[in-house]
């Protein structure tokens, strides 16, 4: 397959994950687009109160033209950090196979995480204030490992239960064998 190498591990590694064709027989599902809305209210409640604080603070030290400058410099960082939210909301992905769940991320630190459903230990539902008012949730896996940050975030409601059951069920079939 052309532009896969194989890691120290044996598994197929690729530089460019957008359709991960370092594993061909890989479903992947991507999170709900709300994710990417959720991502963006989040930024406006932190950047809305910096503004203001900024502007206030340039009004009161030097007049209105710094306060202009500065609030700029903030809408200007706002729309950068948009932008690169956006990019790391369509870098998530998750797919479900016969042994193990596969779960990407990462836009210029690229990570794969490949978790065998009978080394999973529990499986966690979580939403924010936030997340619930969008009806989504994060589903995330522990494992022994105490490295292990396998999550998948922006599911709505119903595929993170699905998910999590589903999880769960599998890492206990699999782990009978054990």
């Amino acid at each position: 397959m052309p532009g896969v190498s194989t890691g120290s591990a044996g598994q197929p590694q690729n530089d460019d994950l957008p359709g991960s064709p370092e594993w061909p027989d890989a479903n992947w599902q991507q999170p709900s687009p709300r994710l990417r809305l959720v991502r963006r209210v989040q930024l406006l409640l932190t950047t809305i109160p910096v503004l203001l604080v900024t502007v206030a603070g340039g009004a009161v030290a030097g007049g209105v033209a710094p306060a202009v400058i500065v609030g700029i410099v903030v809408v200007v960082a706002c729309g950068v950090a948009d932008f690169f939210l956006g990019r790391r909301v369509r870098a998530w992905g998750y797919a479900e196979r016969d042994d193990d769940l596969l779960v990407r991320r990462g836009v210029m630190f690229r990570r794969l995480s490949v978790i065998p459903y009978g080394r999973m230990q529990f499986v966690d539902v979580t939403a924010g204030p936030i997340e619930r008012s969008f009806g989504l949730a994060t589903v995330r896996m522990h494992t022994a490992a105490a490295a292990s940050d396998a999550r998948v975030p922006g599911l709505p409601a119903a595929e993170a239960a699905r998910l999590r059951d589903q999880l769960t069920s599998l890492g206990e079939a699999r782990a009978a064998g054990l």
